[in-house]
């Protein structure tokens, strides 16, 4: 980034560099804080109510299956992370997740028994062991053989509409001004 110009100035003109920083964003768009408030929700009113469930029924070793993009795990791990009962913030190490690949933490009440309920309030919950036991395991991965002469290695074709243009709506119109899809050909199609 050139000394004295704003990031505002950089959008301005339509450049978009790299974020270093945890509070900053790009425009119409979250921040990393923003992103970890998110999780800290998602965890508070998602997850927690299912522990809080199985420590009252009893039941030790369920499981809650959460799925989203790597920069969103990376959050939500710290968000669970500071629950456990030691206190510590593990900050925001667990970053740099593959593609498709898996993170196992394990949530333990303690003075939890299977079979055995226990009785709290929202207001004073147990205190809990939260341990990462796996993370960005991607050994599932490592038998896949990448396809020979695959998207990366095509020759461009001009007949493909853009990247922006896919994203951003803008469908190439087809052949006789008709849409994509039919949908909108026969939107005036009277059904009854």
């Amino acid at each position: 980034m050139e000394p004295g110009v704003t990031l505002e100035e950089y959008y301005a003109r339509g450049v978009y560099p790299v974020l270093t920083g945890r509070s900053q964003k790009f425009p119409e768009a979250e921040s990393l804080d923003d992103l970890a408030r998110r999780a800290e929700q998602a965890i508070n009113g998602l997850v927690m109510p299912y522990v809080w469930q199985a420590a009252r029924a009893g039941e030790k070793g369920i499981h809650v299956a959460i799925v989203s993009h790597g920069l969103c795990i990376s959050e939500l791990l710290p968000a669970l992370l500071s629950k456990d009962a030691s206190g510590a913030h593990p900050k925001h190490k667990y970053k740099g997740l593959l593609n498709t690949a898996w993170t196992r933490v394990t949530v333990d009440v303690k003075g939890s028994v299977e079979g055995k309920s226990m009785e709290f309030s929202d207001s004073n919950p147990p205190p809990l062991v939260v341990r990462v036991t796996d993370f960005n395991s991607h050994e599932h991965l490592d038998r896949v053989a990448r396809q020979k002469g695959g998207i990366g290695s095509a020759e461009f074709d001009p007949k493909q509409q853009s990247i922006q243009a896919f994203f951003g709506g803008a469908a190439a119109p087809t052949e006789e001004g008709r849409s994509v899809s039919n949908a909108l050909d026969e939107g005036n199609i009277n059904t009854q």
